[in-house]
């Protein structure tokens, strides 16, 4: 039996942050303040700076997202979330031409819901959802061989920490790396939240 995490949705207004940072710069020592903006642009280049792997095997680096907001999901071919395929399809035609794009990261930690290989993976989403968003390999997002992209996203330090805790759960990446808000699996792509949240990260 699975039991399913309530939708949760939690952004950051980074500006209002900031601001708050900046009023309390005399009550907290300038080093901690310094400490913490050297932590968000480390943050900035380390995403960029990042390298994965496409399904057809072909390198896929994150330098060329800079400047694009993306929205980072873990995928399954075999999941009762799976029809989500196709609004993340429909999120990524939308918006694309105003610089977003979804990055579809297949992963086989629940459940074993992703078995199958790259090549499979790549036929299944295109022949039933019509993908054309950016597909990576399979990787782990959770445990002792967590990608770097996920310890970023997700480890200790992360804007919104914690292990992922099943397929499709959602990041909302700025333009310049950082983490805006992070959508539970049960959050489905049309969620006005969701698109809410972009629709800013785009403005």
């Amino acid at each position: 039996m699975v039991t399913c995490m309530a939708k949760v949705v939690t952004t950051i207004d980074s500006a209002k942050l900031l601001k708050r940072q900046t009023e309390n710069t005399e009550k907290a020592p300038t080093g901690a303040f310094f400490v913490r903006c050297v932590y968000w642009e480390f943050v900035m280049s380390a995403f960029h700076d990042i390298n994965l792997r496409a399904l057809d095997g072909q390198e896929l680096p994150l330098a060329p997202f800079k400047g694009q907001v993306l929205l980072v999901v873990n995928v399954a071919s075999k999941c009762g979330m799976t029809p989500q395929y196709a609004g993340l399809e429909s999120l990524h035609q939308h918006y694309r031409d105003q610089g977003f794009s979804v990055l579809g990261l297949p992963c086989n930690q629940f459940a074993s819901q992703e078995p199958g290989s790259e090549d499979e993976i790549r036929e299944f989403c295109s022949r039933n959802y019509g993908v054309s968003f950016p597909l990576g390999s399979k990787l782990e997002v959770n445990g002792p061989g967590r990608h770097p992209l996920y310890r970023l996203l997700a480890g200790e330090g992360a804007e919104f920490p914690g292990d992922i805790t099943w397929n499709f759960e959602k990041f909302l990446v700025g333009q310049d790396g950082r983490v805006l808000a992070r959508f539970s699996p049960r959050t489905t792509p049309d969620d006005p939240a969701l698109v809410q949240a972009i629709e800013k990260a785009l403005s």
